[in-house]
């Protein structure tokens, strides 16, 4: 496959740049800028799930209201994102990565100050708000930045995500519990850093030529209307099956540990930041390889090759536990950079409407985890939960469905 197909559904082939071009070398800065901004946002983010065990406490919530906490701010940040996109995919909107930060700002001082449940969902409605803004137009500028290399710059996109989202614990453990909560406050000024940062990559962002029409016809890949419908189908199926799983562990894996293993919240909290750091491995590894052996055996492995070690995790010891979450982890993880990429190759020229799918798919799979998996912790135990959720990656199956791309773009050469 010619590695520079796809990109040209952002700007002409004519315009790539050899990589010691001095416009290829500001692209690059920009990549790194933008992975910065999704570790500061998704830092920002991950705060939610790790004062769980602080929320409740102070607040005595049970697993259903966290729950529906998680739902809340998972919903919020899953529904404007596939509208964004769309719509950005017609217009640029540079200054929307800002306001996303404006948003996410709002919903830290707002959990800071809470006082009562209400004040916390609205909390989380204002974060998942900021995160759907910025996440369609950051990835859009991910490719636009790539230099043809989309699973590389995909994955460090997202790298920057995890290794924000892993932070989490940590500043909660060593800062929000001995503080207390109203010590949130103190992570608006990372919204504000964010915010500078994506005034400056919006500035570059609006002086970039936008190439043709950008919404592109799935008639690129030689496939069927109907064959993209199905195949689209598939990956939105795997990605219920890989956030729906990953739910339990950002979630209640802190939970898990306590009641299963007698660990405190603090040593909780870093076995949660080890497992999402493979996380943050994981995806660093999927694209980079997926640009070289193909989107769909990233996709085989990542998914269906966790199912040995989830069916095993609810029946071993606490060491054995942090071992197979680490794999798990880093085996998951490659899936999304490949699913994403795949998806913008099936339909290429709607980068950002993709983009917003499946960002707003993952957000909304962990929403409707997290408040199922809360009822049902609440019912039968923290531990069947675990024991229900280890058969979720078999779905990994559904991959054998997925069109080769590589093949039907040769049957249209």
């Amino acid at each position: 496959m010619n590695r520079s197909q796809g990109f040209t559904a952002d700007r002409p082939a004519a315009t790539q740049s050899t990589p010691t071009d001095p416009a290829a070398r500001a692209a690059f800065a920009i990549l790194l800028v933008i992975t910065g901004c999704h570790l500061l946002n998704d830092a920002m983010q991950a705060l939610l799930p790790a004062i769980y065990p602080l929320l409740k406490r102070d607040f005595r919530l049970s697993f259903g209201q966290i729950g529906m906490l998680t739902f809340t701010y998972q919903v919020t940040a899953s529904l404007l994102q596939p509208l964004i996109g769309h719509y950005t995919d017609k217009r640029k909107l540079p200054w929307s990565l800002t306001a996303g930060m404006a948003f996410t700002f709002a919903g830290l001082a707002g959990l800071s100050l809470a006082h009562t449940y209400a004040h916390l969902l609205v909390g989380a409605a204002l974060l998942g708000i900021g995160s759907s803004i910025f996440h369609p137009e950051s990835s859009r500028i991910a490719r636009l930045s790539s230099g043809g290399r989309h699973g590389f710059a995909q994955s460090l996109f997202q790298v920057g995500g995890n290794l924000g989202t892993s932070f989490g614990p940590l500043l909660a453990a060593f800062i929000v519990l001995p503080l207390g909560q109203a010590s949130l406050g103190w992570f608006c000024l990372l919204a504000v850093l964010g915010g500078v940062l994506q005034a400056y990559v919006g500035r570059w962002y609006a002086a970039q030529p936008i190439a043709g029409p950008r919404g592109g016809k799935a008639g690129g890949t030689g496939l069927s209307k109907a064959r993209v419908a199905g195949a689209m189908t598939v990956l939105i199926a795997l990605v219920f099956s890989k956030y729906f799983y990953l739910s339990s562990f950002t979630s209640y894996y802190i939970f898990y540990l306590i009641h299963r293993f007698g660990l405190s919240t603090m040593e909780a909290q870093t076995d949660l930041f080890v497992f999402l750091g493979a996380v943050a491995a994981g995806t660093l590894i999927g694209g980079p390889v997926g640009d070289r052996i193909g989107r769909k055996a990233v996709i085989w492995v990542s998914i269906l090759g966790v199912l040995p070690f989830s069916l095993a995790l609810p029946h071993v010891g606490l060491g054995w536990t942090i071992g197979l979450s680490v794999v798990i982890g880093l085996v998951l993880s490659s899936a999304f950079s490949a699913i994403l990429v795949y998806a913008t190759e099936l339909l290429p020229g709607r980068v950002g409407m993709v983009a917003g799918l499946f960002f707003g798919l993952a957000f909304g799979m962990g929403g409707l985890g997290a408040a199922v998996l809360g009822v049902l912790a609440d019912v039968r135990g923290i531990d069947f939960v675990y024991s229900a959720c280890a058969f979720l990656p078999a779905l990994g199956m559904l991959t054998v469905l997925l069109p080769n791309l590589d093949h039907a773009r040769e049957r249209t050469a």
